[in-house]
């Protein structure tokens, strides 16, 4: 495509993306969840979104067009999964990315050299290993870790620094399950002029809505409890605002990043059923939860729904469940390669939020391209395990566990 058809185009797509605030305002979020966003009418009738599995599409005449052109910029099954995904989120616009990583690779490019971005200490070893070595590195943007759970320290670290750009947060954080206050940190980053980014992999939109209490953008590994299925790979950004439209629809259709239908069709499909898998996943998760805080191998239990995590009151105060992630650590080593030797029904496994109950090693495998120091101050050990809590019965995957770990 030519610069001077971009415009246009954009233009034309950016609209169709257009998300109608009162659209499906007075249905719960299950029924949003089902029926979708709803923007393309078929003529058959057809229950299910058709997949339209074409790369272009037929202009009626010169200067005239349906809206579409070309499935890197527009393809109606997948603006049907960014309308939907934009409404269940409360956004303006979403965009829908062939991996999560993709989806924070595109977010970053709003940034340039000399920048700096205040990142979860806390983080995903991919989300780490792209900042470090090819922002940093490549592109002279600065990133800084720090504890956003600790608002103290974040007032530290923004004293010292000039030229934030934005502030990087996952919540609950990933493996270490650390809660961070969305609502003071929307204020003290737009006070200094800086974007809010959360990464809201592990509760969705069905359990917090970081736009609403002030982030500018949520990106997401859709790949994880979106989907729920194991069965997908890709990612998401939501945009708050319009002004950041342009910019990153300009990015993400110039790079070709964009999810595929097939893959869109998918999602949607999965979406249907996300509240009814987070609420199962979590009654799951809250009862293993117990059963691995009496177990006499287990040294310590980390999980945002335990009455000891210290900042329950500030999750239940901003979002509406606790999710299914698990982190515990057992008595040694040993140990730990052992019970992922030892599951049967759970699955040893990276990747995390599907119907299938997963167990991970975060210091070899999501975390291993972090430094070993970094780790260990945070207290990813090889002790340190990770579990993503299925839809299994309870009374299966605690049995598993207590095999596992004997």
């Amino acid at each position: 495509m030519d610069d001077s058809n971009f415009k246009a185009m954009a233009s034309e797509i950016e609209g169709l993306l257009g998300i109608d605030g009162t659209r499906h305002a007075s249905l719960g979020f299950g029924s949003r969840a089902v029926h979708g966003y709803g923007a393309f009418a078929d003529p058959t009738g057809a229950v299910s979104q058709p997949i339209y599995q074409s790369s272009t599409f037929a202009h009626p005449g010169l200067h005239r067009s349906t809206g579409f052109a070309y499935s890197r910029c527009g393809n109606p099954t997948v603006l049907e999964l960014e309308g939907t995904i934009a409404m269940l989120e409360g956004g303006c616009k979403a965009l829908a990315y062939c991996s999560g990583m993709a989806a924070i690779s595109s977010i970053i490019k709003l940034f340039e050299s000399g920048d700096v971005v205040l990142v979860s200490d806390d983080l995903y070893g991919g989300t780490h290993r792209l900042f470090q070595d090819v922002y940093a590195t490549r592109y002279g943007i600065e990133f800084r870790s720090v504890d956003f759970s600790d608002l103290a320290a974040v007032e530290a670290v923004c004293a010292s620094a000039d030229r934030i750009a934005a502030f990087f947060v996952e919540t609950p954080t990933n493996p270490m399950m650390k809660v961070a206050d969305l609502r003071r940190l929307a204020s003290m980053a737009h006070g200094r002029g800086a974007l809010l980014i959360v990464d809201n992999t592990f509760l969705t939109c069905y359990y917090q809505r970081p736009l609403e209490l002030g982030a500018d953008l949520v990106v997401y590994s859709g790949t994880k409890y979106l989907c729920g299925h194991n069965d997908v790979i890709c990612g998401f950004v939501v945009i708050r605002d319009e002004g950041l439209i342009e910019r990153t629809f300009m990015d993400y259709m110039s790079e070709g990043d964009a999810l595929a239908p097939f893959e869109a069709w998918l999602m949607l499909r999965s979406l249907k059923t996300l509240p009814l898998r987070l609420d199962a996943q979590q009654q799951r998760a809250q009862a293993i939860c117990e059963f691995l805080k009496g177990h006499p191998h287990v040294a310590g239990v980390l999980y945002a729904g335990d009455p000891d995590h210290p900042q329950r009151e500030l999750i239940r105060a901003q979002a509406s469940g606790f999710g299914a992630m698990i982190s515990f650590y057992v008595d040694s080593a040993e140990r730990a390669e052992r019970a992922l030797e030892r599951v049967q029904l759970i699955t040893f496994a990276e990747s995390l939020g599907g119907v299938e109950s997963l167990i991970t090693y975060p210091c070899v495998q999501t975390h291993g391209s972090v430094p070993t120091e970094t780790r260990e101050r945070l207290g990813i050990t090889d002790t340190l395990l990770r579990l993503s809590v299925g839809v299994e019965d309870a009374d299966d995957l605690i049995a598993d566990l207590e095999q596992a770990l004997a």
